[in-house]
């Protein structure tokens, strides 16, 4: 066994150049909380603003110093100095930096990769932001549109140490692998016919291309044995492909209980997919409509499955809350903490004369849909989650945001822990935000703030703990929505009172962390106007 080991932290420390998210041994490292204020007028979610990034012409003249490297590092620089969470404790981020015009372009030109420059000017505390050449990836992350075949899925190292396989956790409906007959619990091994390892596994997955093939086999845990079942499914990904936020929803008799199921896997607001500024799909209101059904179904208690919800909108976040609930109208559910500059310019602005101008980041628990018409709700006063370590961002709020209210049933894994929130920055040169500079397409995803409950709680980012732990089984995964399927099992054995022993699977597989899959876990922040933000940078 310690020689297994030895060999995952020798192939692992081997790969560390090759992608960003290395091999995390038996225990899956969660990672992050992401809140993100979305920039463009192509926003998915109407919470979503645009950023003014605060360029201007002072260090732009005809100096020879002055390249497309400097400018787009003006960019950053200027950015990161206006909202970046630690700007305050990153030395090259202190306004003086920018008072003498020749030292300011020097440190523009330090660097000419602007990547790098970015990375450089990071908080060694900083896990979590990102910058974009190009600021259409950026979006297509962001919204959950990228191109996909609709198979999901988790990686496990066997346990030779070398070999990897992977097993299909969910399959989006309407997409090409939903189409193929793909079901949670087959498993595979190769991809156009090469068996999966570490040195391929990123290219042949995660890669560039729109085909692929996958050859499906039968795993037998106890013995760590792969057999072949002679079937190999060729998945297409379709472009700007739209996951529905509700995967499954089902009615549970258990016992004496009704029992209501809801997998959720994305907070969506409202699409507006091709930026016209007209709403293409209202996720909300279908949200709202399923808790409407819910209602009407008498439910003693809820299981909301978010082992899958990398998170998104904190409006729809609210909204969940409150539709759950439904008693705390008029409370507080979230509250925001951005940097020293910002919070010193609230606090400045609130203690004015003018109480028609305070500002008040804190998001309440609401009584009422989008269109002012009632908000239906469950006014439960506990709930079962069920978690995983890709349980992240709006899910975790949702969690931290009720458990000052209600009795919260946290089941599975430890969640991701991200306790961060960011902007989408872009590189406006007018301050309308009309514009964007031509000569280069970059965007950034700065950290800049953090997010706590009621009760100021936010020191979560070593992820949620359950109450009820549970790894699931590449090889007992069992079925979404029934009532014998793992996870859910635990929470029904709960909520019936029973105490007996699962018999635990058992399996020599350690699971694979997704590469950049931070990038599909973020929180959607509630809209700051364009005038806040002008008269911060004023006031700034």
């Amino acid at each position: 066994m310690a020689f297994f080991l030895l060999k995952i932290f020798i192939k692992k420390r081997y790969n560390m150049i090759k992608f960003e998210n290395t091999i995390k041994i038996l225990v899956y490292l969660s990672l992050f909380l992401f809140l993100i204020i979305k920039c463009s007028k192509n926003d998915i979610d109407d919470n979503e603003i645009n950023v003014v990034s605060n360029i201007d012409s002072e260090s732009k003249d005809s100096s020879p110093e002055i390249t497309l490297s400097t400018e787009i590092n003006d960019f950053i620089w200027k950015g990161l100095n206006q909202y970046y969470y630690w700007q305050s404790d990153v030395s090259n981020l202190a306004d003086s930096k920018a008072t003498t015009e020749s030292e300011y372009i020097a440190l523009l030109n330090s660097q000419q990769n602007s990547k790098e420059f970015f990375e450089d000017l990071l908080h060694q505390e900083d896990r979590f932001s990102w910058i974009e050449e190009d600021y259409e990836v950026l979006e297509n992350q962001l919204s959950g549109t990228t191109a996909s075949n609709g198979m999901k899925f988790q990686l496990y190292v066997r346990e030779d140490g070398e070999s990897i396989i992977g097993a299909v956790t969910y399959v989006l409906p309407e997409s090409d692998a939903f189409s193929k007959g793909l079901k949670r619990g087959d498993i595979f091994n190769s991809v156009n016919n090469n068996k999966l390892n570490f040195d391929n596994y990123v290219s042949l997955l995660y890669g560039e291309q729109k085909t692929y093939s996958i050859q499906l086999v039968n795993y037998d845990p106890e013995n760590d044995l792969v057999t072949s079942r002679d079937v190999s499914v060729t998945l297409n990904k379709e472009e700007n492909f739209q996951e529905v936020p509700v995967h499954n929803t089902s009615i549970i008799e258990h016992g004496s209980k009704k029992v209501g199921y809801v997998m959720y896997n994305k907070f969506l607001g409202t699409i507006d997919s091709n930026g016209d500024g007209e709403t293409d799909r209202d996720f909300n209101e279908e949200l709202i409509d399923l808790f409407v059904y819910l209602k009407n179904q008498n439910l003693d208690e809820l299981v909301l499955d978010l082992r899958y919800n990398g998170g998104g909108s904190v409006n729809t976040c609210t909204y969940l809350a409150s539709l759950i609930t439904g008693q705390f109208t008029g409370t507080i559910f979230a509250k925001q903490i951005w940097n020293e500059k910002i919070m010193a310019f609230i606090e400045d602005r609130n203690s004015n004369d003018d109480p028609s101008d305070d500002l008040n980041f804190d998001n309440y628990f609401t009584d009422l849909r989008p269109d002012g018409n009632p908000l239906p709700s469950l006014g439960l006063n506990r709930l079962y989650v069920l978690t995983s370590n890709r349980t992240a961002s709006s899910s975790e709020l949702l969690i931290n945001g009720l458990t000052p209210h209600i009795d919260i049933i946290q089941i599975g894994l430890k969640t991701v822990g991200k306790n961060v929130g960011s902007i989408t920055l872009y590189d406006y040169t007018d301050n309308d935000q009309q514009i964007k500079n031509s000569k280069h397409k970059y965007a950034m995803q700065p950290i800049v703030l953090k997010i706590a409950n009621s009760e100021n709680f936010a020191d979560y980012n070593y992820g949620l703990e359950p109450d009820i732990e549970y790894r699931e089984k590449a090889s007992n995964l069992g079925t979404i929505g029934d009532k014998t399927e793992p996870l859910l099992s635990l929470a029904l054995d709960h909520i019936s009172g029973s105490s007996k022993k699962k018999v635990e699977v058992k399996e020599f597989l350690i699971p694979l962390s997704e590469p950049e899959i931070a990038r599909t876990q973020h929180m959607l922040v509630d809209r700051i106007s364009l005038k806040l933000l002008e008269d911060f940078k004023n006031y700034n």
